[in-house]
């Protein structure tokens, strides 16, 4: 808005308008272009230009030019109060963000979860903006918007914006039921949420409104937060991974370990020489509602170091039981090792002796 011209045709006035009739144009411009009781996407850019227009006839005196007599002015006619603020038709109320932190085994196999908390309410009598309009124009300013403060020597007056309008010249009150403030109490709210199985961390759950006498009516937006877990850890495609100690002896021994699993603890047969094991459909469901993938287990023997006395007198016995057996791979080696070394051995000089004189005769 660089022109008094300008802004003179964006308020619909001629050349040489009066204070008045400026300040009337504007408030009737803006009873109609306000985003509070147009809809349109037009309305914040117009207001905007009428805003600018008005600003620029005040500053640079326009309305200093042909002034008439001083006369009583009449109270102008205060536009209607803003009608409530709704949502635009077809458009949703805006749902209520929560965020739910769950363990991995609740994420796993499903749970159900009581959500519980306060909703904030709009005041629907003032629309929340604290005030009522009652209609009629400011009885403090007669509807101008602005008041006459007189100086120190009475001779000299200024003009302020009255403050019981605001400026814009409407007759207005604290609205009753919500004191002003523009809320009113908060409402609480109870909901019972079933988590389906296979939730991801970073997931988005939609609760739909209306499931409880009290919920939000745009219904609850729920952001899954899985907590790390203290034994297992999580692959994409749903496989859930264990790391566990286990005794040495009774992994040699092929003894039965209790393992932790997404349901709770189950015995684990060990098999000597091996350490890793897959427990099908022990795992995380690789899609929601979907079919568990599975728990792989992974031991790591644990050997006492270094061994105690009773453990070296015990190994001594075991060593014992398998060193006099007679038959087996170990007494076979044992057997064929000592042929080799006695056929390897020197024989004594006077048995090679006694040798040769046998084999002459």
């Amino acid at each position: 808005m660089s022109t008094e011209t300008a802004a003179l045709e964006e308020l619909g006035l001629r050349p040489g308008a009066s204070e008045a009739e400026i300040k009337a144009a504007w408030r009737k411009l803006v009873s109609r272009w306000h985003p509070d009781r147009n809809a349109s996407r037009a309305a914040v850019e117009k207001m905007q230009r009428i805003n600018q227009a008005f600003e620029l006839l005040r500053g640079a005196g326009a309305a200093a030019a042909p002034v008439r007599p001083a006369e009583p002015a009449a109270p102008a006619a205060a536009p209607s109060p803003p009608p409530a603020r709704k949502a635009p038709a077809g458009e949703a109320a805006r749902p209520l963000s929560r965020r739910i932190k769950l363990t991995l085994e609740e994420a796993a196999l499903g749970c159900l979860r009581v959500l519980r908390g306060q909703v904030a309410q709009g005041c629907t009598a003032c629309a929340g903006q604290g005030l009522r309009w009652p209609g009629g124009a400011c009885a403090s300013c007669e509807g101008r918007g602005e008041v006459r403060q007189r100086a120190w020597y009475g001779w000299l007056a200024t003009t302020a914006t009255c403050e019981d309008c605001g400026g814009d010249g409407r007759a207005r009150e604290r609205c009753a039921p919500c004191e002003g403030s523009g809320k009113l109490p908060p409402r609480r709210y109870e909901l019972k949420v079933r988590i389906p199985p296979g939730v991801r961390d970073g997931d988005l759950l939609g609760v739909p409104a209306g499931r409880a006498e009290a919920s939000p009516e745009g219904g609850v937006d729920l952001h899954i937060e899985l907590q790390p877990h203290a034994f297992f850890t999580l692959d994409d495609d749903g496989t859930v991974r264990c790391e566990m100690p286990v005794d040495g002896f009774s992994w040699l021994g092929g003894r039965s370990v209790e393992v932790p699993t997404l349901e709770g603890t189950q015995p684990l047969a060990l098999r000597h020489g091996e350490c890793v094991y897959r427990l099908r459909g022990q795992g995380f469901p690789a899609s929601r509602r979907g079919a568990r993938a599975d728990l792989v287990v992974t031991v790591m023997p644990i050997f006492p170091q270094p061994l105690s006395t009773d453990q070296q007198i015990l190994l001594d016995r075991l060593i014992a039981t398998t060193a006099s057996a007679s038959t087996g791979p170990l007494a076979d080696w044992q057997r064929r090792l000592r042929a080799r070394v006695a056929a390897d051995a020197p024989a004594d000089p006077p048995l090679k002796a006694a040798r040769r004189r046998t084999s002459r005769a």
